[in-house]
């Protein structure tokens, strides 16, 4: 192996001597002398500079073969020994082959724009000497007499000759190599080498082609579309290819560009975004074998007489247009046939379309396919809007953010919203420039469905949460005016309060008015602080007009017209009945909006996309559009996205639609059931959880605040039920979707129970916490006055002395607890405390602990059972207790609230049962404890009165 490395090296260190020197005498005769002879004019400035970087490319070539000569000739000089590692041509193959590269590619350049034929035009002094001196050393190269063509020769053949005394070298030394590793390196550098001269020879190939050409075409095709690095690679002259619809009388295929040639004019078109059909049935003319171009605005045929000249056309523009994408050409320029010919589809690139479009004038940087943008990408117009997101065979189409400039302000709208085939379509969120954000759904671009507007700004803060069409306020919706403090809750035309309407107010009193473009027309009723009511016709600041009733707190009753004249106050004209004494509670308590708003028509907005979803079988990719913003896709894209229902949180549950569907096929059991429902409905990732947050969002825009008024509490309570029933509806969508795309029939309900008491019993209690703060306020305001009574009742029995209490309350004699009659009073009502009340009233306590209808009636029972329990072990016996007897110690704030509400949302299934019995009880101990303390009222009344 030494002996052929060193016999190798010898060989080598001869052949790169001749070769230096060669280089050394080109270096000291040509490049030399044409550097110092720069050139004045504007063509020849551009091409010297060319010839500057051709000189760097000489040096970098002739410096490298001189470093490692010398390496190698001082090791020949001291060392016996060598081996493969001291041929660097071999283990520096890669450095040798990029600088030749780069070298013959700049030469090649210099080719195509006629650079040696300026220089040998040069008209500088220095080089009129030096021709004589030039000619003499071309001639030992060439027998051209041309000198441009002497140059051109000079500057590439003894290079091109190297490199095949390389391969020469190489070869030999492979030949007496044993086979193994080293072999193997030579064998390969052997195949580089050729690869070289095979690209070298392709290089001058083309450039000569390329060169012809702009000889051939006019200054003015010239000046615009010759640039050094650009190669023709096929013109249709050569190899015959005509476009449709006689477009062009030249195609020209460049490495870069493909280019249409008509009379004096051409198209170019960037080969990055061009795609090549070979499958299109379409035809320029019948007998034609057809090719389809694709690009970004423009669509046409290349037509050719027979297959074989369609498919190197076809090959060829593949080929261009791979390079291109890559950013380089092949090594060697034209690979193996049929390896590697067919770009991607789908690209990365920028383009400024030029076309009538709704793109006109617009730059489009992102992914492509097939000539559309098509995945992620980023439109900027001129006008200043811009549009990042997905986009879909050529339209927006997914999610993006558009940026809107406002004329005549420095500001901007910003749309971050779901689109569909190029227009918004589904739930979006908008931060206008004005300070207003819209939270809600679109449809071909404006608002359309559920959604929220709120206005942020100091001047005029207001919220709107309902029903859009056609980018107005159309329906039913809830209108906050933060400045006059009040809340319109009722239906709107083209964005004005329209139909029925009731408006709350901060101060407590609301009313119930037809509106007819924002004004307040016929009678209404107008429900006082004061618990007066007036029916009748009054003004927007609440003042009676015309015919009217007004009934007092008292049970008065005035009815007649009412003027009020400037600077006289109210005056009316009329009767005042005093007969009815007792205020009539279907008065004091009346209940606004039940009629006027069917549960049913109230948020049918959030109900439509939901049932969309279904219907449109749950495909993920649509599941954002539909039920808003969740799922962490285009992350960067949306980092400073909000969320209409909620902030997200961390979650361990990922809820995808194909598992969602998969899990719902399996729950059997009630039990099963009811956990996947507390888990789906707790989360903000599955659509039932996000359904529910987006109705908390709507309840609470109603009822919360402004609006917890007691003539509001049986919408809400009805409101409530209703929201259970179509979650419990799209639960059953959820699971047929999930059995017909298994293939089942949906089973039976063998319990007999309708989808009513499922939604009662299964989601309401699951539901109820998101809704329960409002909605207790509203029975606490609702029961006010009762709960009043009751607690007021309370405390005066507590004042009663142990017996009288006892005798007060009517407990069985033989069941007091006070054996021990010497006892103090203290002491005697310390033991009725510890042994008849304490543990049941800390029972019952644990009532205001829960917000589950099912778990408040555990806790009574528990109550029940304490208290049982305790007069069995004072009596020494088993004993059954009326419940009434004692229960009415057992104090509870808000107790008649909440005996309403479970009463109101209990599973239907315990009506009549024991259950309902305990609450019944319940009630007529409180009802009781009122009627007491309600008759010691009367009876102070009447002593005052004597």
């Amino acid at each position: 192996m030494d002996m052929c490395a060193a016999e190798a090296t010898a060989s080598l260190l001869h052949v790169e001597e001749n070769f230096s020197a060669c280089l050394a005498r080109i270096d000291a005769l040509i490049f030399k002398p044409l550097l110092q002879a720069e050139p004045s004019d504007q063509k020849g400035k551009e091409n010297f500079k060319l010839f500057l970087l051709l000189n760097d490319r000489f040096q970098a070539l002739w410096n490298l073969t001189e470093e490692n000569y010398r390496i190698v000739k001082q090791k020949y000089s001291t060392s016996e020994s060598f081996c493969i590692q001291d041929i660097y041509i071999v283990w520096k193959g890669d450095l040798f082959l990029s600088l030749y590269i780069q070298y013959f590619v700049t030469f090649a350049n210099y080719v195509v724009v006629h650079g040696f034929e300026h220089a040998t035009k040069s008209k500088s002094e220095a080089w009129k000497h030096h021709k004589t001196v030039l000619k003499q050393f071309l001639t030992d190269f060439t027998s051209e007499t041309s000198m441009s063509l002497a140059l051109h020769t000079v500057l590439h053949k003894p290079i091109r000759d190297h490199i095949e005394q390389y391969i020469l070298l190489l070869t030999k030394l492979n030949e007496v190599l044993k086979e193994g590793s080293e072999k193997d390196v030579v064998t390969s550098a052997v195949k580089e080498y050729v690869k070289l001269e095979s690209f070298i020879s392709q290089v001058l190939d083309e450039a000569c082609f390329t060169k012809t050409l702009w000889k051939s075409l006019g200054y003015k095709f010239t000046d615009m579309l010759c640039v050094p690095e650009r190669r023709l690679l096929e013109d249709s002259r050569n190899l015959p290819i005509s476009a449709s619809t006689n477009r062009s009388d030249r195609i020209l295929l460049f490495d870069d560009v493909l280019v249409l040639i008509q009379g004096n004019s051409f198209q170019s078109f960037d080969l990055k975004l061009v795609w090549v059909d070979e499958n299109c049935r379409e035809k320029s003319t019948p007998g034609l074998y057809g090719l389809r171009i694709i690009t970004p605005e423009e669509t046409f045929f290349l037509s050719a007489k027979d297959p074989q000249m369609k498919a190197v056309w076809q090959w060829k523009l593949n080929q261009a247009i791979r390079q291109a994408l890559n950013g380089k050409r092949d090594f060697p320029l034209w690979g193996k046939t049929g390896e590697g010919t067919e770009p991607p589809s789908c690209r990365f690139f920028t383009y400024v379309f030029r076309l009538e479009s709704k793109f006109k004038s617009a730059s489009y940087e992102g992914e492509w396919h097939w000539g559309k943008p098509h995945g992620k990408g980023t439109v900027k117009w001129r006008d200043g809007r811009n549009h990042v997101g997905d986009f879909k065979e050529g339209l927006e189409h997914g999610f993006g953010i558009c940026l809107v400039p406002r004329r005549s302000e420095d500001r901007y709208d910003c749309y971050k919203c779901h689109w569909y085939e190029g227009k918004m379509r589904g739930y979006g969120i908008c931060e206008y420039g004005n300070d207003m954000v819209y939270k809600g759904y679109f449809k071909d671009n404006v608002r359309q469905g559920f959604g929220i507007l709120e206005n942020h700004s100091a001047e005029h803060p207001f919220k709107y949460t309902g029903q859009w069409e056609n980018d107005k306020k159309n329906g039913y919706g809830v209108w906050e005016d933060k400045d006059r403090g009040e809340r319109y809750i009722g239906t709107w035309l083209d964005d004005h309060k329209h139909g029925q309407g009731i408006v709350v107010t901060q101060s407590g009193v609301c009313y119930q008015r037809t509106f007819h473009a924002d004004k307040m027309v016929g009678s209404g009723i107008l429900l006082l602080e004061d618990d007066s009511v007036y029916e009748g016709n009054f003004t927007e600041d609440l003042t009676f007009v015309g015919k009217g009733k007004l009934s007092f707190a008292n049970g008065f009753i005035l009815e007649g017209t009412f003027t009020n004249k400037s600077g006289q106050g109210l005056q009316t004209q009329g009767i005042l009945n005093t007969s009815n004494e007792q205020p009539d509670e279907r008065i004091t308590k009346t209940q606004l909006g039940l009629k006027e708003f069917p549960v049913e028509k109230r948020w049918k907005g959030i109900y439509d996309q939901f049932l969309e979803f279904i219907h449109s079988g749950c495909k993920e990719e649509t599941e954002e559009s539909f039920t808003g913003f969740h799922i962490q896709t285009s992350k960067e894209l949306r980092k400073s996205q909000e969320y209409l229902f909620c902030h997200r949180g961390t979650e361990d549950v990922s809820w995808k639609i194909e598992d969602i569907l998969e899990e719902l096929v399996h729950l059997k059991e009630l039990e099963s059931l009811q956990r996947y429902l507390e888990k789906a409905l707790k989360s903000s990732l599955h659509p039932l959880g996000k359904l529910l947050k987006a109705l908390t969002i709507a309840f609470q825009a109603t009822y919360s605040g402004i609006g917890a008024n007691r003539h509001l509490l049986t919408m809400a309570q009805e409101e409530v039920k209703y929201y259970a029933k179509k979650i419990w509806e799209f639960y059953q969508g959820l699971l047929h979707l999930a059995l017909e795309q298994k293939g089942q029939m949906p089973a039976k309900c063998v319990d007999g129970e309708t989808s009513d008491q499922k939604a009662c019993s299964v989601v309401l209690p699951l539901i109820l916490p998101c809704f329960y703060p409002e909605l207790f306020m509203l029975y606490m305001l609702y029961h006010e006055r009762e709960d009043d009574l009751y607690c007021q009742g309370i405390v005066d029995l507590s004042l009663f002395p142990d017996i009288k209490l006892l005798e007060f309350l009517d407990v069985q004699k033989h069941l007091w607890p006070l054996k021990d009659l010497t006892l103090t009073t203290n002491q005697r009502r310390s033991l009725i405390k510890d042994k008849c009340f304490l543990s049941a009233t800390e029972c019952l306590q644990k009532l205001i602990t829960t917000v589950d209808p099912r778990e408040k009636l555990l806790i009574l029972q528990k109550t029940y059972e304490e208290i049982e329990s305790t007069v069995s072990r004072v009596v020494e016996t088993d004993y059954k207790l009326p419940m009434d007897d004692l229960l009415p110690l057992l104090i509870i704030q808000h107790l008649g609230a909440e005996i309403h509400l479970i009463r109101d949302l209990m599973d239907p299934t315990n009506q009549g049962g024991l259950y309902d019995f305990l609450l019944t009880a319940l009630e007529s101990c409180y009802e009781h404890i009122q009627r007491m303390r309600l008759h010691q009222r009367e009876n102070c009344h009447l002593s005052h009165s004597s």
